[in-house]
């Protein structure tokens, strides 16, 4: 399911025919999808208000089967069907009523929503004299205009008066949600909060499912955990990773149990699509999370002569948007200087490549890629520790902790000791941020000023020009 604000697709591909039929896949432009289905569905010689009800209809609809991904999440490569059995009449080829192509290139950026909701309504309708529905009839709405009613109140006649119609400014190509890398234990961002909030909800239905008490972005061993048992009830490998299927299988259950896809949809608050964690980063932004990418960059940097180094200021900078394209440019990518999804994804991989392949070296030691916090146990909480009462020797403010290797309540208060001491955010949370600080000063007070992943040798060698 697309997260987020709905918006207008530039395209919509068509089934021409029903789902599971080996009919032709067409592609064609929004408004030219919207002025052939109208042309098919509807009468020129309608009165205008009714033509706008149910050209305003027949927007939401289709909006509705690309927002929830009605038919991609069930592995199919259309974003709707031709066939009147499934969605609505879509003829290719067919002449267009001048008229109507009128109408739909003033109306096609507006659709409907219930109020407090997100999510396009699914529009239901049928022609109300042959077939009648519990939606929209659109031999109904003749009547309805003739009597003298507005568009909208002949929306509002079959939808209820809690409806609006908004206005989308937002055109852009609908591309698949799933972010084409496997999501797994130690990720963070946007995509990890989209799975905690499909898997909180769906465990309503499945009691099962364990019930996350954060949606903080973090993959941590409860959202491994939840996966698993999802995966497990619906026939799916156990691995506790997120991979194409188990995204789109959640995607598909999420919107059937919220019922996004009928007419009687529960909705999408605005607070269930809010993320903290920002879709894209560019020039001019700023705060812990341009630090936390800059990290992995700078890494990256020391290891791959082609991309250039960065210092971690948290300032997404010049520098930084140059480090970006150069990256870019080393794996083929748009060389945008943005940090989106795609840029994040290969430079992650390239991290945990660089993570699986480093000698073992304690004054540079990595980021572990794994989130520690309380209630974590592993081998990379007592290094943590370790570290901790090593720097605490020297900074009283930082409380010593017994290694254990799990991260309990005195390891939590170390640790936010630690963050307020220099200037971090007091999470109690150890991220790539929290482990490059506390790792770095250990390294700087045991090995000496310099040692620190992003400068250890492979970054001299790439400056030599080796």
């Amino acid at each position: 399911m697309l997260s987020g604000e709905p918006f207008i697709p530039e395209t919509v591909t068509v089934h021409l025919g029903t789902p599971d039929s080996g009919a032709e896949n067409v592609t064609v432009s929004f408004p030219e999808y919207i002025k052939n289905v109208a042309s098919s569905e509807i009468y020129p010689t309608w009165p205008e208000n009714a033509l706008r009800a149910n050209i305003y209809v027949i927007i939401s609809y289709v909006l509705n089967r690309i927002y929830t991904e009605w038919y991609r999440a069930r592995g199919y490569h259309f974003d709707i069907t031709s066939s009147t059995q499934y969605d609505q009449a879509f003829v290719y080829g067919r002449e267009i009523f001048e008229n109507i192509s009128h109408l739909v290139d003033e109306l096609f950026p507006y659709y409907i929503r219930r109020e407090n909701n997100i999510e396009p309504l699914f529009a239901a309708f049928c022609d109300g004299d042959a077939v009648t529905c519990a939606g929209l009839s659109q031999w109904g709405t003749v009547a309805l205009a003739n009597q003298g009613k507005t568009p909208f109140e002949i929306l509002q006649h079959y939808y209820g008066n809690d409806i609006i119609l908004v206005k989308s400014e937002d055109i852009r190509i609908a591309s698949p949600t799933y972010p084409n890398a496997v999501l797994r234990e130690g990720e963070v961002g946007r995509d990890v909060q989209t799975i905690q909030t499909q898997l909180n909800r769906i465990s309503r239905n499945f009691p099962e499912i364990p019930k996350l008490p954060e949606i903080d972005g973090i993959y941590d061993a409860l959202v491994a955990k939840a996966v698993r048992t999802f995966q497990k009830i619906f026939n799916l490998p156990q691995t506790g990773e997120v991979d194409e299927t188990t995204w789109y299988q959640l995607s598909y259950i999420y919107t059937s149990v919220k019922h996004l896809a009928e007419l009687q949809s529960e909705g999408l608050s605005i607070e269930e699509i809010t993320r903290d964690f920002p879709e894209v980063l560019r020039e001019g932004d700023s705060g812990n999370y341009v630090r936390s990418f800059q990290y992995y960059l700078a890494v990256v940097g020391a290891y791959y002569a082609s991309v250039l180094p960065i210092q971690i200021t948290g300032e997404y900078d010049a520098d930084t948007a140059a480090s970006v394209i150069s990256f870019q440019q080393t794996y083929g990518l748009p060389q945008t200087g943005i940090m989106d999804r795609r840029t994040w994804n290969d430079l992650y991989a390239a991290y945990l490549g660089i993570l699986e392949s480093q000698p073992s070296d304690p004054c540079v030691r990595l980021y572990p890629n794994q989130v520690l916090r309380e209630g974590v146990t592993s081998e990379n909480v007592r290094i943590l520790q370790q570290y901790l009462t090593y720097i605490s020797q020297f900074d009283s403010a930082v409380p010593a902790v017994t290694d254990t290797g799990y991260f309990g309540p005195l390891t939590k208060t170390a640790v936010q000791a630690f963050q307020r001491e220099y200037g971090l955010n007091v999470t109690g949370i150890v991220g790539a941020v929290t482990w490059d600080a506390i790792a770095g000063i250990y390294g700087e007070i045991q090995c000496g000023a310099g040692k620190r992943p992003y400068q250890a040798p492979g970054y001299i060698i790439r400056a030599q020009g080796t």
